[in-house]
């Protein structure tokens, strides 16, 4: 397989209207991309308009957002043209990886290449290699879907260049994953301030690990008050989403880039992990069965049990 030696973050934007518009409709009208060679470190910049099949003009209402006038998309280039430029200046898909802050840039791709007749082979070759970074960084580091500005925030970043301009969005959209790559214990404190505790700024590792697995422990202990026995096989998914839920809050701990979590704490998680994969087993395995109830036994529950009074 091809070494990845570039990082390309994208973004576009797209037609809009304050009245609303189906999202297939509203067409890439400005790609912006970032070019991040990872040998170098440097970064080179595309910046093209797009003029969508059909255009009649703006609405005043994308005009005031986006800054892009009628002017700018009548004399700019069909979206088959400048994603042939695009390429150009990728200069090879296999050694590539892109981003974008949220997938709605992959979809947007994927649909306007589809509309201007692009061979699904060259989309196909870019998805296997795109990440959803806003997803990612959701996961690690915010627990919730944040903007671009708000996760520069996080890392006492502000917004470079002008907004809407899909280039500088993709360059910002490149700050926040240099900080978050680069800076894996603020990251890591951040995610916990996000999912679950507030620290002080002289918090040692120590501390931290200890107020973690206290988290942990309450927790479980609340989660076994409530679970119970013997469930109607209809009523177990209840169950499952919640664990999952919980297993979601702790899991981010088991990364690690930082090294600030103690053995002990992530075999804590991982164990938290286990039984929710033990329990999902137990309920496919009733549901083939056509059960119409689930035993929930002790060899099930009793890891947790230990794990809740474990000091």
């Amino acid at each position: 397989m091809t070494k990845v030696n570039q990082f390309i973050f994208f973004d576009f934007e797209m037609l809009c209207s304050n009245r609303g518009m189906p999202y297939k409709d509203m067409h890439a009208i400005r790609l912006g991309a970032v070019k991040y060679d990872l040998e170098t470190e440097a970064i080179t910049y595309f910046d093209r308009y797009i003029k969508p099949k059909d255009f009649k003009s703006l609405s005043r209402f994308c005009e005031n957002l986006t800054g892009i006038h009628n002017s700018d998309i009548r004399s700019a280039n069909n979206f088959k043209t400048v994603f042939s430029e695009f390429l150009s200046w990728v200069h090879g898909i296999k050694r590539s990886r892109f981003f974008s802050w949220s997938s709605n840039d992959f979809t947007r791709l994927q649909l306007d290449a589809e509309f201007a007749n692009i061979p699904l082979s060259t989309i196909k070759k870019i998805k296997n290699r795109y990440v959803d970074f806003q997803a990612v960084f959701s996961k690690r580091v915010s627990k919730n879907p944040m903007s671009v500005e708000n996760a520069l925030s996080l890392y006492d970043l502000t917004f470079v260049g002008e907004q809407h301009n899909p280039m500088y969005d993709a360059y910002n959209t490149f700050r926040i994953y240099h900080s978050f790559s680069n800076n894996p214990i603020k990251s890591d404190l951040i995610m916990l301030e996000h999912y679950l505790l507030t620290l002080e700024n002289d918090q040692q590792n120590k501390s931290i690990n200890s107020r973690v697995i206290n988290n942990l422990q309450l927790d479980i202990h609340n989660y076994l008050n409530e679970l119970q026995d013997i469930y109607r096989i209809n009523h177990v998914k209840k169950v499952l989403r919640k664990t999952y839920k919980l297993v979601e809050k702790y899991k981010a701990i088991l990364v690690n880039r930082s090294g600030l979590f103690s053995q002990q704490c992530i075999e804590h998680v991982q164990s938290l992990q286990e039984f929710h994969n033990n329990l999902l087993q137990t309920y496919e395995e009733h549901l083939s069965y056509d059960s119409k109830i689930v035993m929930f036994d002790e060899y099930l529950t009793d890891p947790l049990h230990q794990l809740s009074s474990t000091n």
